[in-house]
């Protein structure tokens, strides 16, 4: 038995007796060639049962109805809920979320953003290991919003967590403790720039002797080397860069026969699955990382709304050309905020 072929636009033409590009413009923007035309080449499609495919509609419309979502790191579990507020918001808008993991490298990160280009309508880009300028420089052909980070002229939402790390120290004066501690974070990391921006006045005024070490990579093989160095500083609480630190931290001071809370207090930050499971439970900052997600996408959907394609001067032109798009202006940042979610890691000092 033979398989009919599937007509293509080619043969749309062929049987309207029109131009291939005629033959596009009348099946995606009627408005641009003649009505009586128009009427003919879409009453052709219908009989021969043309339907054009993605990747066609994306060519003529300049659209894909895809946005990527770039992470640092995909197995860390703080962005499993930015994956489901972006993933749910844009599916509502009928696009589809593709995942971009940047392994923790800058590199990585800027080369996926010039790969991306023209592959998608637009990316969410979460806790950035790029520079200001390359953000920026990215943000001129992609339209973006930044997660955890602040770039003039570029939308983004950004979760409270140095105010959250204020907090952490916060409890930890108030149960007398006055040599802490804090387990930075990636030295690319501008979240981690904040915190301690933060947590360095917060400490004079508590009182309390902040020692910074790091840089650690925010991942649980890192912990050891924090909690040893916590003891060796002294220091009788410790505030980590992320739960994923913090349960390193656990283990180790476990295996030294440490005892937590009464021979350190240990708090965390992002209060990921199993934060409550560990023990002692651990004290930590929770973010509204799903809620982020859906704002995120929400100023992306709204940017690319905005976007509207320039006409070309040739009506006649080749279907393939890039339209051109002119972007709309981007609003302060969105500020979330964080609280200190108190368990049994940390207690006063012996």
């Amino acid at each position: 038995m033979a398989v009919r072929r599937q007509p293509t636009l080619r043969d749309v033409a062929a049987a309207a007796g029109v131009a291939v590009s005629t033959a596009s413009r009348a099946l995606t923007r009627p408005g641009r060639v003649n009505a009586d035309t128009a009427d003919r080449v879409v009453a052709v499609a219908k009989e021969l049962g043309y339907i054009p495919s993605a990747s066609a509609r994306a060519l003529l419309s300049g659209r894909t109805a895809t946005v990527a979502l770039v992470l640092p790191d995909v197995t860390n579990p703080f962005f499993f809920g930015l994956v489901r507020g972006t993933g749910a918001r844009l599916r509502e808008s009928g696009y589809v979320q593709v995942l971009a993991d940047t392994e923790e490298s800058a590199e990585v990160e800027l080369d996926t953003l010039r790969k991306l280009r023209g592959q998608v309508d637009g990316a969410v880009l979460a806790a950035s290991r790029l520079s200001d300028e390359q953000i920026a420089g990215a943000a001129a052909d992609l339209a973006l919003v930044v997660v955890n980070r602040t770039i003039p002229g570029t939308p983004g939402v950004l979760l409270d967590t140095a105010g959250g790390m204020v907090q952490a120290l916060e409890h930890l004066a108030g149960l007398g403790h006055t040599r802490v501690v804090y387990a930075s974070g990636p030295v690319t990391s501008w979240s981690d720039r904040r915190r301690r921006e933060a947590l360095e006045p917060a400490a004079a005024r508590l009182g309390v002797e902040l020692v910074v070490l790091g840089p650690y990579a925010p991942v649980r093989s890192s912990g050891a080397q924090a909690a040893d160095a916590a003891l060796e500083a002294g220091a009788t609480a410790v505030i980590t860069f992320n739960d994923l630190l913090a349960f390193g931290v656990l283990e180790r001071l476990d295996a030294r026969d440490v005892p937590v809370p009464g021979g350190m207090s240990v708090i965390g930050c992002d209060d990921i699955f199993g934060a409550d499971l560990v023990r002692p439970a651990l004290t930590t900052v929770e973010s509204p990382v799903e809620r982020a997600g859906r704002m995120a996408a929400d100023l992306l959907l709204a940017r690319l709304e905005g976007d509207r394609p320039g006409d070309e001067d040739d009506l006649g032109g080749d279907p393939d050309d890039e339209p051109a798009v002119v972007a709309r202006g981007a609003a302060d940042p969105v500020l979330l905020p964080t609280h200190l979610v108190v368990r049994s890691s940390t207690g006063p000092v012996d």
